[in-house]
């Protein structure tokens, strides 16, 4: 059973780009794909404040479904008051369905209730074919509540893809809808 966003990939998105005469792709398994979405949010204030850690552990399973990890610091930093293994993030690893769920919800839900969207850059690439964006705040995604929430936080979310080039992480992106800037 996929979901309907990989459904979306395989019928509609596959044969566009292998149809595409631009690329000269010969099968189907050379075509570029999403490999995983990464999202990240950095909070300097958790070794101060273990309760932020918290809600942004419970805000990432309520947007992504599948329980994050936190990410803790490599080394002391005394100009941060920071000591090594001290909690500074939260991250999460999609894949397989939870990746084509989550991309649905963000292209479908979430991106259109940005306030003054102009579309995404198209300067965000890594030279390798993988996206980067950032957010700059959680409200934009349904499950989470305005009520609930104590301070507006932003992530940043990875796509990474299989592609070789830019070009072809664009084209790939655009068939599946993303937004970009003209």
């Amino acid at each position: 059973m996929y979901s309907r966003f990989k459904e979306y990939y395989l019928k509609k998105v596959c044969p566009n780009i292998l149809n595409n005469k631009k690329l000269i792709y010969k099968n189907i398994y050379q075509i570029p794909k999403i490999e995983k979405i990464l999202i990240n949010r950095g909070i300097g204030d958790a070794s101060q404040n273990p309760r932020i850690l918290e809600t942004s552990l419970s805000e990432f399973k309520l947007i992504v479904g599948q329980k994050s990890i936190i990410t803790k610091s490599k080394k002391s930093i005394s100009g941060f008051k920071l000591r090594q293994k001290m909690p500074v993030g939260v991250s999460v690893t999609l894949r397989n369905h939870f990746m084509y769920d989550f991309m649905d919800r963000l292209l479908n839900l979430a991106l259109p209730r940005i306030r003054d969207f102009q579309g995404l850059s198209r300067k965000s690439f890594d030279g390798l074919g993988n996206y980067s964006l950032g957010l700059e705040e959680q409200l934009m995604f349904p499950e989470i509540n305005y009520d609930q929430i104590d301070q507006l936080r932003g992530m940043d979310i990875t796509i990474v893809t299989s592609a070789k080039t830019d070009k072809e992480g664009l084209l790939l992106l655009k068939e599946l809808g993303f937004p970009f800037q003209n």
